[in-house]
Protein backbone atom coordinates (compact mmCIF):
# COMPACT_ATOMS: atom_id res chain seq x y z
CA UNK A 1 0.00 0.00 0.00
CA UNK A 2 2.66 2.48 1.01
CA UNK A 3 4.79 1.67 -2.04
CA UNK A 4 1.81 2.34 -4.32
CA UNK A 5 0.95 5.56 -2.49
CA UNK A 6 4.59 6.64 -2.68
CA UNK A 7 4.45 6.15 -6.46
CA UNK A 8 1.23 8.19 -6.55
CA UNK A 9 2.99 11.03 -4.70
CA UNK A 10 6.01 10.77 -7.01
CA UNK A 11 3.76 11.22 -10.02
CA UNK A 12 2.18 14.31 -8.44
CA UNK A 13 5.67 15.65 -7.72
CA UNK A 14 6.65 15.14 -11.37
CA UNK A 15 3.76 17.39 -12.43
CA UNK A 16 4.16 20.15 -9.86
CA UNK A 17 7.80 20.06 -8.71
CA UNK A 18 6.50 20.59 -5.14
CA UNK A 19 7.54 18.74 -2.00
CA UNK A 20 5.48 15.85 -0.64
CA UNK A 21 4.16 17.62 2.44
CA UNK A 22 2.73 20.52 0.44
CA UNK A 23 1.15 18.07 -1.99
CA UNK A 24 -0.41 16.06 0.84
CA UNK A 25 -1.88 19.22 2.33
CA UNK A 26 -3.18 20.73 -0.90
CA UNK A 27 -4.08 18.00 -3.40
CA UNK A 28 -7.58 16.60 -2.98
CA UNK A 29 -6.77 13.75 -5.35
CA UNK A 30 -4.06 12.58 -2.97
CA UNK A 31 -6.48 12.73 -0.06
CA UNK A 32 -8.84 10.43 -1.94
CA UNK A 33 -6.00 8.12 -2.99
CA UNK A 34 -4.69 7.89 0.57
CA UNK A 35 -8.09 6.80 1.91
CA UNK A 36 -8.52 4.41 -1.04
CA UNK A 37 -5.08 2.80 -0.61
CA UNK A 38 -5.61 2.13 3.12
CA UNK A 39 -9.17 0.86 2.60
CA UNK A 40 -8.20 -1.33 -0.34
CA UNK A 41 -5.31 -2.82 1.63
CA UNK A 42 -7.78 -3.95 4.30
CA UNK A 43 -10.31 -5.14 1.69
CA UNK A 44 -7.83 -7.38 -0.17
CA UNK A 45 -6.08 -8.63 2.98
CA UNK A 46 -6.36 -12.23 4.15
CA UNK A 47 -7.53 -11.29 7.65
CA UNK A 48 -10.72 -12.90 8.97
CA UNK A 49 -13.90 -11.46 7.44
CA UNK A 50 -15.29 -10.36 10.80
CA UNK A 51 -12.19 -8.26 11.53
CA UNK A 52 -12.10 -6.98 7.95
CA UNK A 53 -15.72 -5.78 8.18
CA UNK A 54 -15.06 -4.02 11.47
CA UNK A 55 -11.99 -2.24 10.06
CA UNK A 56 -13.84 -1.25 6.89
CA UNK A 57 -16.47 0.71 8.85
CA UNK A 58 -14.15 3.68 9.56
CA UNK A 59 -12.86 3.31 5.99
CA UNK A 60 -16.38 3.76 4.64
CA UNK A 61 -16.86 6.82 6.83
CA UNK A 62 -13.56 8.27 5.55
CA UNK A 63 -14.51 7.42 1.96
CA UNK A 64 -17.88 9.16 2.27
CA UNK A 65 -16.21 12.17 3.88
CA UNK A 66 -13.77 12.39 0.96
CA UNK A 67 -16.67 12.09 -1.51
CA UNK A 68 -18.50 14.97 0.17
CA UNK A 69 -15.38 17.10 0.51
CA UNK A 70 -13.81 16.51 -2.90
CA UNK A 71 -16.42 14.95 -5.17
CA UNK A 72 -14.13 11.96 -5.80
CA UNK A 73 -15.57 8.46 -5.34
CA UNK A 74 -12.90 5.74 -5.16
CA UNK A 75 -14.56 2.64 -3.65
CA UNK A 76 -12.18 0.36 -1.75
CA UNK A 77 -13.22 -2.65 -3.84
CA UNK A 78 -12.12 -1.08 -7.13
CA UNK A 79 -8.70 -2.09 -8.45
CA UNK A 80 -6.49 0.91 -9.16
CA UNK A 81 -2.86 0.46 -10.16
CA UNK A 82 0.11 2.46 -8.94
CA UNK A 83 1.06 5.97 -10.10
CA UNK A 84 -2.57 7.06 -10.42
CA UNK A 85 -3.03 10.77 -11.01
CA UNK A 86 -6.21 12.76 -10.47
CA UNK A 87 -5.68 15.96 -12.45
CA UNK A 88 -8.50 17.97 -10.89
CA UNK A 89 -11.00 17.11 -8.24
CA UNK A 90 -14.77 17.00 -8.58
CA UNK A 91 -17.35 14.73 -10.09
CA UNK A 92 -15.12 11.66 -10.41
CA UNK A 93 -17.10 8.43 -10.04
CA UNK A 94 -15.43 5.02 -10.28
CA UNK A 95 -17.55 1.88 -10.03
CA UNK A 96 -16.70 -0.50 -7.20
CA UNK A 97 -15.87 -3.26 -9.71
CA UNK A 98 -13.73 -1.17 -12.06
CA UNK A 99 -10.18 -2.22 -12.87
CA UNK A 100 -7.63 0.47 -13.76
CA UNK A 101 -4.01 -0.28 -14.68
CA UNK A 102 -0.80 1.48 -13.69
CA UNK A 103 0.24 5.03 -14.54
CA UNK A 104 -3.18 6.37 -15.53
CA UNK A 105 -4.43 9.96 -15.46
CA UNK A 106 -8.03 10.90 -14.79
CA UNK A 107 -9.53 14.36 -15.14
CA UNK A 108 -12.50 16.01 -13.45
CA UNK A 109 -15.99 14.79 -14.18
CA UNK A 110 -14.96 11.30 -15.36
CA UNK A 111 -17.33 8.39 -14.78
CA UNK A 112 -16.22 4.77 -15.02
CA UNK A 113 -19.37 2.78 -14.53
CA UNK A 114 -21.75 -0.06 -15.22
CA UNK A 115 -23.92 -0.15 -18.33
CA UNK A 116 -25.33 -2.47 -20.96
CA UNK A 117 -27.79 -5.35 -21.13
CA UNK A 118 -27.26 -9.09 -20.98
CA UNK A 119 -23.71 -10.14 -21.84
CA UNK A 120 -22.76 -6.53 -22.57
CA UNK A 121 -23.63 -5.45 -19.01
CA UNK A 122 -20.59 -4.79 -16.92
CA UNK A 123 -17.82 -2.45 -15.89
CA UNK A 124 -14.76 -1.36 -17.91
CA UNK A 125 -11.28 -2.78 -17.58
CA UNK A 126 -8.82 0.03 -18.25
CA UNK A 127 -5.23 -0.76 -19.17
CA UNK A 128 -2.05 1.01 -18.12
CA UNK A 129 -0.87 4.44 -19.29
CA UNK A 130 -4.40 5.57 -20.16
CA UNK A 131 -5.39 9.24 -20.19
CA UNK A 132 -9.06 10.02 -19.50
CA UNK A 133 -10.07 13.57 -20.41
CA UNK A 134 -12.49 15.82 -18.56
CA UNK A 135 -16.10 14.64 -18.35
CA UNK A 136 -15.44 11.39 -20.21
CA UNK A 137 -17.91 8.59 -19.52
CA UNK A 138 -16.51 5.06 -19.87
CA UNK A 139 -19.17 2.40 -19.30
CA UNK A 140 -20.08 -1.20 -19.98
CA UNK A 141 -18.30 -4.52 -20.28
CA UNK A 142 -15.45 -3.09 -22.35
CA UNK A 143 -11.66 -3.00 -22.43
CA UNK A 144 -9.58 0.13 -22.87
CA UNK A 145 -6.12 -0.82 -24.14
CA UNK A 146 -2.76 0.33 -22.82
CA UNK A 147 -1.67 3.80 -23.89
CA UNK A 148 -5.14 4.86 -25.02
CA UNK A 149 -6.41 8.43 -24.90
CA UNK A 150 -10.06 9.12 -24.10
CA UNK A 151 -10.88 12.65 -25.25
CA UNK A 152 -12.81 15.14 -23.14
CA UNK A 153 -16.62 14.81 -23.14
CA UNK A 154 -16.48 11.40 -24.82
CA UNK A 155 -18.91 8.54 -24.27
CA UNK A 156 -17.03 5.23 -24.52
CA UNK A 157 -19.24 2.14 -24.78
CA UNK A 158 -17.05 -0.07 -27.00
CA UNK A 159 -13.54 -1.47 -26.69
CA UNK A 160 -10.66 0.95 -27.31
CA UNK A 161 -7.52 -0.46 -28.91
CA UNK A 162 -4.13 0.13 -27.35
CA UNK A 163 -2.26 3.28 -28.40
CA UNK A 164 -5.26 4.97 -30.01
CA UNK A 165 -7.20 8.15 -29.35
CA UNK A 166 -10.99 8.15 -29.23
CA UNK A 167 -13.28 11.15 -29.11
CA UNK A 168 -16.97 11.99 -29.37
CA UNK A 169 -20.43 10.77 -28.47
CA UNK A 170 -20.29 7.91 -29.09
CA UNK A 171 -16.50 7.81 -29.03
CA UNK A 172 -14.78 6.82 -32.26
CA UNK A 173 -11.14 6.33 -33.11
CA UNK A 174 -9.68 9.55 -34.47
CA UNK A 175 -6.01 8.57 -34.73
CA UNK A 176 -3.32 6.18 -33.57
CA UNK A 177 -1.61 8.56 -31.17
CA UNK A 178 -0.86 7.12 -27.76
CA UNK A 179 -0.99 8.77 -24.35
CA UNK A 180 2.74 9.53 -24.14
CA UNK A 181 2.28 13.31 -24.30
CA UNK A 182 -0.61 13.26 -21.82
CA UNK A 183 0.75 11.04 -19.06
Amino acid sequence: MFSKFKKDITKYKDYSNTNSLVLLLTQQGLWALFVYRISNLIYVSSMPNVLKRILLIPCLIAQKSIEILTGISLPYSATIGESFYIGHFGGIIINANAIIGNNCNISQGVTIGVSGLGQKRGVPVIGSDVYMGANAVIVGNINVGNGAVIGANSLVTKDVLSNTTVLGVPAVKINEHNSKGYI
